[in-house]
């Protein structure tokens, strides 16, 4: 049987290696780490989340909660992993990142049809490949993408927040619930009076940032945003943003406060928590003086402090089809972020898409061709020509989901019947050979 090679092995390259695998495929799954790192990455496991820990909602009536239960329908490494080393966050799905990590490395080391090569891809190999190298795509590989694609510019730049210890976190000064109260009080919360919020924020528009080549706060993804950058869009932007204290209610004093900064448990553990929303680019030094400016922070223990790196995608709606293959060579296909799909999920989610359907091609069996009535089709469909405009990333929302074509009153109500019928349209697409093309070694 045809192998297929699989570049990255970062979420949507280990769930596309799994998925083929599963199938009895043979895949050669080439992953750079350790030998080669990049700023982001510190470990060397596959999967590793190197922004936040979260997964997001896991609510059918949200559209990211709606793709992960279509993806736990059709057996994702991802999602099974997180819910095995899921932390608490309320009424999202947030993982100790190393777990996670370590669960997904483990089952795909341990799988027969699977052989794993630790090096630097620098070339496009021959027969059916699937380029999953992520935002972080090292030069060698950019380049051969950056022939692939005629020349068009695919850098923008994304920012991750800063991780404290919650030791460290003056606890008299914060209070842990959840927005609206929503699941458990999974959430430490560091309120800010008006005065200390407009202090902070007259030091964050100033403060040094870190040298990055070729930053653009124009470039920058809005859901990946740096603090700093949307602190300059005006002085309460942040308080209908990462720090707006809708919702949470002080315990001592009953009341909302001013500006709230969220921190969300890191580790399964809960002696790590990330600030939320602070993905950021300022200087080490930077970051420590103007972060401590928040009350409970004061003598906080920083031990990652945020970081900026380049992340790459493409312009999918001209070179790419449904099934994520190049249209000009569709032995090649593309996977995750690179192919704008934004966030951890939608990542995966399009190399679920692509193991499922790049097996179907080497088995001589139909496509499954997912629809747009679903969460997972309507990222393909949208990504390989549904966008209007300038293409942007995008996260999946039910606005590039089929509507239903009746009303139903409430938008929770109407977007819980949009999943209701999505997952009806997938168990009956899980009737499709490809689903039941096991590999029983």
């Amino acid at each position: 049987m045809e192998q297929v090679t699989v570049l990255g092995a970062g979420l949507a390259g280990s769930e596309c290696a799994w998925q083929l695998a599963k199938r009895g495929i043979p895949v050669r799954l080439v992953e750079m780490k350790p030998t080669k790192m990049t700023p982001a990455h510190t470990s060397e496991y596959f999967a590793e989340l190197v922004c936040s820990n979260s997964l997001r909602s896991d609510e059918l009536s949200n559209a990211v909660g709606l793709l992960k239960a279509e993806m736990r329908k059709m057996d994702s490494l991802i999602m099974r992993s997180a819910d095995q080393n899921r932390v608490a966050a309320g009424g999202a799905l947030a993982v100790d990142r190393v777990g996670f990590a370590r669960t997904i490395t483990e089952a795909l080391e341990n799988c027969a049809n699977i052989e794993i090569v630790r090096e630097e891809a620098t070339e496009i190999p021959s027969g059916t490949v699937v380029i999953a190298t992520g935002p972080l795509s090292s030069d060698a590989i950019a380049v051969r993408i950056a022939e692939l694609c005629h020349g068009d510019d695919l850098h923008f730049y994304d920012a991750v927040a800063p991780i404290v210890t919650l030791e460290s976190v003056d606890l008299e000064n914060a209070f842990f619930a959840s927005r609206y109260d929503k699941g458990t009080a999974d959430y430490v919360n560091c309120p800010m009076t008006k005065d200390e919020y407009l202090a902070f924020v007259s030091e964050l528009v100033s403060a040094k940032e870190a040298p990055v080549h070729g930053f653009d706060d124009d470039g920058v993804f809005e859901g990946c945003m740096p603090v700093e950058v949307m602190a300059r869009r005006g002085v309460d932007t942040l308080r209908y943003g990462p720090l707006k204290p809708v919702g949470l209610v002080d315990p001592r004093t009953g009341k909302e406060n001013y500006a709230v900064v969220q921190l969300r448990r890191d580790n399964a553990d809960g002696t790590l928590y990330n600030l939320v929303g602070f993905q950021t680019h300022l200087t080490w030094g930077e970051q420590k003086r103007v972060f401590s400016m928040i009350p409970a922070l004061r003598n906080a223990e920083f031990i990652r402090y945020g970081v900026m790196h380049r992340n790459t995608y493409l312009n999918s709606p001209q070179l790419l089809d449904r099934y994520y293959r190049l249209r000009s060579d569709t032995r090649i296909r593309f996977a995750g972020q690179m192919t704008g799909v934004e966030g951890y999920v939608e990542s995966a989610a399009s190399g679920l898409l692509v193991g499922i359907e790049t097996a179907a091609d080497v088995l001589g069996l139909p496509h499954v061709d997912f629809p747009q009535e679903t969460a997972i089709g309507a990222l393909g469909l949208y990504i390989s020509g549904g966008s209007v405009g300038d293409f942007q990333p995008m996260n999946i929302n039910f606005g590039i989901i089929s509507p239903l074509g009746y009303r139903v009153k409430g938008k929770r109500n109407k977007n819980a019947e949009i999943s209701h019928r999505s997952l009806e349209i997938v168990d009956k697409l899980m009737e499709r050979e490809v689903f039941h093309h096991e590999d029983h070694r």
